[in-house]
């Protein structure tokens, strides 16, 4: 770890940071459960490299790049996981979009979007049948903007960075996203790097090719670090 923050924190370029960083996963198994938590037990702050899921392997990819040392790793889980960096089952982002109320990232779906771009009010975490999706969290409505697939082909994809993280959006109106990776410009085409839950491990694949069948995307850009404090 020591070394590939050591690595990592000396390429300058943002976009191949993360490429460096989240490369390191390929291979590494898929893993659902990892944090565990419930509304009524103490949450512990959970780092377990062994094994990731579509949003824990973000987490950490997120976390490191904005790390030198294990240290300050362990510190960056912490306030990339957890609102105002505490450790509560309560203030976990447990939402793709919660994130960007964070100063680290910047919603940039309708940038990607442009004129293509439509959205949705959502009451996230309620069932469509009532109730909550999550336990023990509050129902909060928001407007999610979202790229269609079907227009995503073009220049849309083409607004695409190295680096910025997608969330395949959700039609379920309690949801944000169903998924979650890393887009990686490569050539003329971009590459969808994410924890598989049916190939069962970290994976790449054409972003263009996954997202046939799928409603769309939302765009999270990773701002440049000052230090890592959220």
């Amino acid at each position: 770890m020591e070394a590939l923050l050591g690595a990592a924190s000396a390429i300058t370029d943002l976009p191949a940071r993360i490429d460096f960083i989240s490369a390191a996963f390929l291979g590494v198994p898929y893993a659902a459960g990892t944090l565990g938590g419930a509304p009524d037990a103490p949450e512990a702050l959970v780092i377990d490299l062994s094994g990731v899921d579509c949003f824990t392997y973000l987490d950490y990819v997120e976390a490191m790049r904005i790390s030198r040392s294990y240290d300050e790793f362990r510190r960056s889980v912490a306030a990339v996981r957890y609102k105002n960096n505490q450790v509560a089952y309560a203030a976990r982002r447990h939402f793709f979009t919660d994130w960007a109320a964070s100063s680290r990232v910047t919603d940039v779906t309708a940038l990607v979007g442009g004129t293509r771009t439509k959205s949705a009010v959502k009451v996230l975490n309620r069932k469509d049948g009532g109730g909550s999706i999550v336990p023990g969290l509050p129902q909060r409505r928001r407007r999610v903007a979202y790229v269609p697939s079907a227009v995503f082909d073009g220049p849309p994809a083409g607004r695409l960075r190295t680096g910025d993280y997608v969330g395949i959006y959700a039609e379920d109106n309690g949801l944000d996203v169903t998924h979650t990776g890393i887009a990686l410009v490569k050539g003329t085409g971009v590459i969808f790097r994410h924890a598989s839950q049916t190939a069962g491990r970290v994976i790449d694949e054409d972003l263009t090719s996954y997202l046939a069948g799928k409603p769309g995307v939302i765009v999270l850009r990773p701002r440049p670090p000052i230090d890592s404090a959220m």
